[in-house]
């Protein structure tokens, strides 16, 4: 009797516990689906860090990130020294005038090259730059004009990267035309370019040049405005520019067909001086704490979030992506008198997780939308074969089958729309929140 009695309370107490014995079984497999998800995780991490290895070697063939500075014009002078034995000596050292005007017009042509199945995003310019110098004052430097070896003078310019330079640089110095050179600091060096000019003091206070210089880079370009009066006109044909630097352009033109955008800077907005001695700013510096690099604006040829990106945010999903599915295939097996094994929840938790690696896949080689919508349509007619099969109703596949498009189409739509990502996910896991407490009233727990 005693016996009877006992088994009749083990039966009472599991069939009100079962439930609960079941949710729990099924939050465990919940965690132990973080294994595989994290596996896809550095999966794709990998992937993308070789695609980052393909574009620094594919770019560093090409050329890098441009940063064009000049022209600048450097005067040698003589400057008076007492040594230790009190005699006077002369030194030669350097006088730095930057221009009173500059005008840029640089016209970008983005290029795509591949490294394997990974695609480079790489550009070349062409700029046409025109200015002059006016009105210079060595004076101010506490040089004499006596000083000044006018004769021995010369004009610098310099870009961060030389390797990406197509053609010779020529620059137009009043009425003469000179071909830049390599400039080799005393080290041995390389710093640029530079081209020796004699002049006298009345052509250096009224110089005008011009130059075209076609070159290579990668990513970015940037431009130093080191003249009192700087303007800079930049134009591409890539639609996703970002621009960057010290400074927005003051005009923008962004279309689906690429972008114009044009910067206006003024010496007091400059924290460097018209003229200086020696190397007190370095031309050729591409540090942010060098005060020339500093001041520097241009445009990224931003690439939208790619695919990589996308395939990381979206796995950020995967918990809820998993916790939202089979919270529906367990109301759907609860509301309709339907039992799943635990195990069956775990091969639908790995089909999930391996959606991922779908993704991840074919992104590689048809773009990340095409490849989400075959990854999750496969998914599902899997998913929707397999349920059908454990509950014995093609409507109840059916019913999943659309929960499934619905999220998945709901992941989608927040990976799509960046700027309202969070107030869209936020509004969707409210009104899933309702559902879920909607349909789970039914049950007595």
């Amino acid at each position: 009797m005693n016996t009877i009695k006992m088994e009749t309370v083990v039966q009472t107490v599991w069939s009100r516990s079962k439930l609960l014995v079941k949710c729990g079984i099924i939050g465990i497999i919940l965690l132990v689906l973080q294994i595989p998800t994290y596996q896809v995780e550095k999966l794709i991490e990998e992937r993308e860090g070789r695609q980052k290895e393909a574009i620094a070697e594919v770019s560093s063939k090409w050329a890098g990130r441009q940063n064009l500075v000049g022209p600048v014009l450097v005067v040698p002078f003589w400057q008076s020294k007492r040594d230790t034995s009190a005699q006077v000596k002369r030194e030669q050292h350097l006088a730095y005038f930057l221009p009173d005007e500059l005008t840029i017009q640089s016209t970008v042509t983005p290029q795509e090259k591949y490294r394997g199945i990974y695609k480079v995003l790489l550009y070349s310019s062409q700029v046409n730059l025109q200015g002059r110098f006016h009105a210079l004052s060595p004076e101010r430097l506490g040089i004499a004009p006596e000083d000044m070896l006018w004769s021995e003078a010369f004009v610098r310019m310099s870009i961060s990267d030389n390797k990406g330079l197509n053609d010779e640089v020529r620059l137009k110095l009043g009425d003469s035309t000179a071909t830049l050179a390599p400039y080799e600091k005393t080290d041995g060096t390389s710093d640029g370019l530079y081209t020796p000019v004699s002049l006298t003091a009345a052509q250096a206070n009224n110089l005008t040049f011009s130059s075209s210089l076609s070159f290579n880079g990668s990513e970015e370009l940037l431009f130093t405005p080191i003249a009192k009066s700087t303007t800079v006109t930049l134009s591409s044909t890539w639609p996703h520019p970002s621009f960057t630097g010290n400074s927005l352009p003051q005009t923008t033109t962004i279309k689906d067909s690429g972008f114009s955008a044009t910067w206006k800077s003024m010496a007091h907005k400059q924290n460097f001086p018209q003229q200086w001695k020696d190397d007190s700013y370095h031309l050729g510096a591409t540090d942010s704490a060098s005060p020339l690099s500093a001041s520097a604006f241009g445009a990224d040829l931003f690439v939208p979030v790619g695919s990589y990106q996308k395939i990381m945010r979206s796995i950020k999903y995967s918990l809820l992506f998993l916790l939202l599915t089979f919270a529906a295939f367990f109301l759907i097996e609860m509301s309709n008198q339907k039992s799943a094994h635990p195990f069956h929840y775990g091969l639908i938790g790995l089909a999930l997780v391996l959606f991922y690696t779908l993704l991840l896949s074919f992104s590689e080689y048809i773009g990340f939308n095409p490849s989400y919508a075959i990854a999750s349509l496969a998914t599902i007619a899997l998913l929707g074969w397999f349920v059908k099969d454990i509950l014995h109703s093609g409507k109840l596949a059916v019913l999943l089958s659309f929960i499934l498009l619905l999220l998945y189409g709901y992941v989608f739509t927040i990976l799509q729309l960046q700027d309202y990502s969070l107030l869209l996910g936020s509004i969707g896991l409210f009104l899933t929140l309702a559902v879920i407490m909607r349909f789970s009233k039914k049950f007595q727990w």
